[in-house]
């Protein structure tokens, strides 16, 4: 099995060092910031910045769906007819809403390695454990995010009407395909630009997973800034790389956005 990670990885390394949009063979630090303190090799810092990028980038990716999933499951139980579910659900968001997200990250971070660590302890193992940061950083942020996003998803719930389900059960739909053929196209088009708004914010909290030693886009330029003493030059670079991923995310919600519209148009 070592041969064949190591296979996969250095295959996924071969990738995505020609993939990369800033030291691949057509990446920007390497054709314009060559001599610079950007440019990619030993020379300068390119190559930990880009890393810092894909870091960033996938966090915000891995987080989305984990986010997602809670808090769709959170904003059904706040619908529930059962007054445990909507008072769990209830305590939960106002937890996760109300806490810092720093503050989040640190009890993940910390709070669950210490419970590991004792459970295993009393299964007779000793060993240290520590949890790994990028983990660390998706639950924390994950479960900030959910919390945000079942209010979003519980207000498209209420925005469709009661005449949507009972339409699903006029054809004979049970209440999984009711809700995947009809509720969820629907929540998908009224929740997207909520959703949108949520995802802007969890990229710019992902720069938080810095503080707990995860190379990131703020870490790797914070690490260039104190070597080099040119703090504004790389605190700008960091700048220009998140509104990057701003522009990005934008352009593809605003596709995505004009798709489920036309979707709705042809129903």
């Amino acid at each position: 099995m070592s041969g064949l990670s190591a296979a996969i990885y250095s295959g996924t390394a071969g990738i995505l060092s020609i993939v990369d949009p800033f030291c691949g063979p057509a990446g920007i630090f390497r054709w314009f910031a060559s001599g610079t303190l950007l440019a990619c090799g030993d020379s300068g810092w390119g190559d930990e910045i880009a890393y810092g990028f894909l870091v960033t980038a996938s966090l915000a990716i891995a987080t989305l769906p984990l986010g997602l999933a809670i808090g769709f499951f959170i904003a059904l139980a706040k619908q529930s007819p059962e007054r445990s579910l909507r008072l769990s659900a209830n305590i939960y968001t106002t937890i996760f809403r109300g806490l810092p997200e720093l503050l989040t990250l640190f009890i993940v971070y910390y709070g669950l390695q210490i419970l590991v660590q004792q459970f295993l302890a009393t299964l007779g193992y000793e060993e240290p454990i520590e949890i790994n940061a990028f983990v660390a950083g998706m639950i924390a942020l994950g479960v900030v995010f959910s919390a945000y996003c079942s209010e979003v998803l519980l207000s498209a719930f209420k925005a469709i009407p009661q005449g949507q389900y009972e339409a699903g059960d006029a054809l004979g739909f049970h209440r999984g395909k009711t809700m995947r053929l009809i509720i969820l196209p629907q929540l998908i088009r009224i929740a997207l630009p909520g959703l949108g708004n949520l995802w802007m914010a969890l990229l710019k909290d992902t720069a938080l997973v810095s503080v707990v030693g995860l190379p990131d886009i703020l870490r790797q330029t914070g690490i260039a800034a104190r070597m080099t003493k040119q703090a504004f030059q790389f605190f700008g670079v960091a700048c220009v790389l998140f509104l990057v991923l701003a522009m990005i995310s934008s352009v593809v919600f605003s596709a995505l956005e004009r798709s489920t519209k036309r979707a709705e148009m042809r129903r």
